[in-house]
């Protein structure tokens, strides 16, 4: 029975650990897995009832940190050389930075026969300055080398990896797209959809707008209530309410952002029935969210597959985003969503303001988007995926 060891950077809400919980959780049986990760860093909100709900027991290493530190990620590094050690896997599977740079030199001082990383997105830029960004190059080229195969989650990921960032030759990679578990996006709409509504006191006529995610520079949610300001100022025929659903060390900074543009906000401590603009903190039940929201925002300067745009099509939403990464993958332009360039504000907003005031196309794409995605990314594709390339690699190994 093969062994698997799956590493996460952090046990916080977020693609990678729901990713990496369903292969630890759906793997066919002759598998046996096991799932570590660093603990959720403040700001951030726990995953761990998601796998406790999956029956996983996950280990939470208190010395993998987000940030780099040569003292913990030393720390870190002995830690899953222990384990590796007791476990005796025959595939470390790591996913994103932290845990691909600790786990797989772990692996390879272990001499684990099979070493995979997975790219969820990267930090080759709009992350650090030059000289920073050099270093990590450096360290992931020579990760690369001492792993036995690199997933990648696109085809523009891929060429990004490859062909851009000179990573590792595009030989020593395979695109195995996200796959989760969609089915709660689907069922009981209409009973969260007025649930939700209720908990906010949003009247059914009004047009919800959302972004979900770490309230962090990356995500580029400056820009979001750059556009909330413009659509504002245009007196839209419609009622409309903007979601900012997430938290983390921007929380602050952004409510003033939105108080210096004169946009009244609403917090958790601070209910404001005028309010254009409702700042939720985490919702641990996103499909709830989703079902209350009629279109969800992607404002982010840098990603690999957004998971929040795979929920929102599975869920029925149309949805609005920077073309940045892996988006052109899971939204097909003007089918599914409208995309626009990282810094055209003018576009996003106009692309916006159609959503809100085209009941028409938000249906149209509702449709389209809900049957892409439950095509493209449900989890039993995943499974089988990584059940083919696991086994291949293994079989390489005995040779």
């Amino acid at each position: 029975m093969p062994r698997v060891l799956i590493i996460v950077n952090r046990f916080n809400i977020g693609g990678q650990v729901s990713n990496a919980a369903i292969i630890a959780k759906h793997l066919p049986s002759n598998y046996e897995t096991m799932i570590i990760g660093g603990d959720k860093e403040p700001g951030e909100d726990s995953s761990l009832f998601w796998l406790e709900e999956m029956g996983l027991k996950p280990m939470v290493l208190s010395e993998m940190k987000r940030s780099l530190s040569l003292k913990e990620d030393r720390k870190a590094y002995q830690k899953i050389k222990e384990i590796i050690a007791e476990f005796k896997p025959d595939i470390v599977h790591t996913h994103s930075a932290k845990a691909g740079g600790v786990g797989r030199l772990a692996a390879k001082s272990m001499k684990v026969p099979v070493i995979i990383h997975t790219y969820h997105g990267h930090v080759f830029h709009s992350y650090f300055g030059k000289a920073k960004t050099t270093f990590y190059k450096n360290m992931e080229r020579y990760l690369a080398r001492i792993s036995s195969k690199i997933i990648v989650l696109s085809k523009e990921q891929q060429r990004e990896i490859t062909k851009e960032h000179k990573i590792c030759k595009e030989s020593k990679t395979t695109i195995i797209p996200l796959g989760f578990d969609l089915s709660k996006f689907t069922t009981n709409q209409e009973e969260k959809r007025h649930s939700f509504r209720s908990t906010y006191a949003i009247e059914e006529n009004t047009i919800c707008v959302g972004i979900i995610g770490r309230l962090t520079a990356i995500k580029n949610h400056h820009f979001f209530i750059d556009a909330i300001e413009k659509i504002v100022a245009l007196n839209t025929k419609n009622k409309v309410k903007f979601f900012i659903i997430g938290d983390g060390e921007l929380m602050n900074e952004l409510q003033t952002y939105c108080t210096s543009k004169n946009l009244e906000i609403e917090t958790p401590e601070n209910k404001n029935p005028n309010a254009s603009i409702i700042f939720t903190s985490w919702i641990k039940q996103v499909d709830w969210a989703l079902a209350g929201l009629d279109i969800v925002a992607l404002t982010s300067k840098n990603e690999g597959t957004p998971v929040s745009l795979i929920e929102a099509q599975a869920a029925g939403k149309p949805v609005i985003s920077t073309n940045i990464g892996g988006v052109k993958d899971i939204v097909e332009e003007n089918v599914t969503g409208l995309l626009s360039a990282v810094k055209d504000i003018d576009t996003f907003t106009i692309n916006l303001l159609k959503l809100i005031e085209d009941d028409s196309l938000r249906k149209t794409m509702s449709n389209k988007g809900q049957e892409l995605v439950l095509k493209q990314f449900g989890y039993t594709r995943l499974i089988s995926d990584i059940d083919e390339i696991y086994t291949t690699l293994l079989n390489k190994n005995k040779k």
